[in-house]
């Protein structure tokens, strides 16, 4: 007798539904409910992740303005418009313009005359010469501010003051209208240093002879300085002028060159050279003023001590620079 069939089905069935066939109807069976809501979940941004981003993204906003702000306001700013007015047409006269610049520099020179030209250690140094000297007689090459306090420290004796600059020649006459200055011209720019050392070892005119400085064919000689200059026989020159600060600037050259000269026309007289620092003064001092008379330096001041007579035959021949 066979078995029967709801035996056999209780059977079967879990083995049928077990593995159920898959159809593409089948794949659409998860509610739909369901499915959507996880969407929604994964898409949500919490609102404190947004945090971050939006201070970096207000920060970004900040740095560029502060940017911006820097390169409206920066230096490099365009010339001023009566400049560019000036050359706003092609001309002639436009090629003329730079002649602004020169009052600009005579400004930035007038704000560094202000400034003092020594430093206390330098000014002590020659101002304690001019003390142990005084009453004296005193020639400075320059007229800085400085330098017009050595007239009352050398009271009872001569002070003279050399200056081709007339708004210092103004200056100094009106805090003192008895000092002595004198304008002379300097007119041998600093660029020709180089040719005129050559010349003045190789042309026997300007070899030592202080008797013959008035008249002197050397290229270095100041021959148009007052009488006084050359009649005097000085106890202390001061070489700090003239300006001598760019290539075109009259040059020292021959303040160094006469001011050895009128040294060895007296008994002993004191150098003192100022700016050393500078090729110029470095190399004409060592040149004509001989580093074996070096007595003293404080800062960029020499102090050179030249007995009359020395040197007679010629200038430092053992300790000449090396141009060549």
């Amino acid at each position: 007798m066979p078995p029967e069939v709801p035996h056999y089905r209780s059977l079967a069935t879990p083995l049928v539904k077990s593995s159920p066939p898959s159809s593409p109807e089948s794949q659409f069976n998860i509610p739909v409910g369901r499915k959507y809501f996880k969407g929604n979940k994964s898409m949500a941004i919490p609102g404190r992740k947004l945090i971050p981003s939006v201070v970096f993204i207000l920060a970004c906003i900040s740095i560029l303005r502060l940017l911006r702000i820097a390169i409206t306001t920066s230096p490099s700013a365009p010339s001023p418009p009566t400049l560019q007015h000036t050359c706003s047409t092609p001309s002639p006269a436009c090629k003329k313009a730079p002649s602004h610049t020169p009052s600009n520099q005579t400004a930035q020179q007038k704000i560094a005359a202000d400034e003092p030209s020594l430093t206390k250690k330098e000014f002590k140094l020659l101002s304690d010469l001019i003390k142990r000297k005084a009453p004296c007689n005193l020639l400075v090459f320059g007229a800085e501010p400085q330098y017009l306090r050595l007239s009352s420290i050398n009271s009872g004796g001569t002070t003279i003051f050399l200056e081709d600059d007339p708004d210092k020649i103004s200056a100094a006459r009106a805090k003192s209208n008895t000092t002595k200055i004198y304008k002379i011209d300097h007119q041998t720019p600093a660029k020709k240093a180089y040719k005129l050392l050559e010349h003045a070892r190789k042309s026997p005119a300007c070899a030592p002879n202080p008797e013959m400085l008035q008249n002197s064919s050397c290229k270095l000689a100041l021959k148009n300085l007052p009488r006084e200059v050359y009649e005097l026989e000085w106890n202390v020159v001061v070489v700090d002028g003239p300006s001598g600060h760019s290539p075109e600037a009259p040059g020292r050259m021959g303040a160094i060159y006469t001011a050895s000269m009128i040294a060895r026309a007296g008994n002993t007289t004191d150098v003192l050279v100022h700016d050393v620092d500078r090729t110029i003064e470095k190399w004409f001092s060592w040149e004509f003023l001989c580093d074996e008379n070096l007595v003293a330096s404080k800062g960029k001041l020499w102090s050179f001590r030249i007995s009359g007579k020395s040197n007679s035959s010629g200038f430092c021949s053992d300790h000449m620079v090396a141009i060549d």
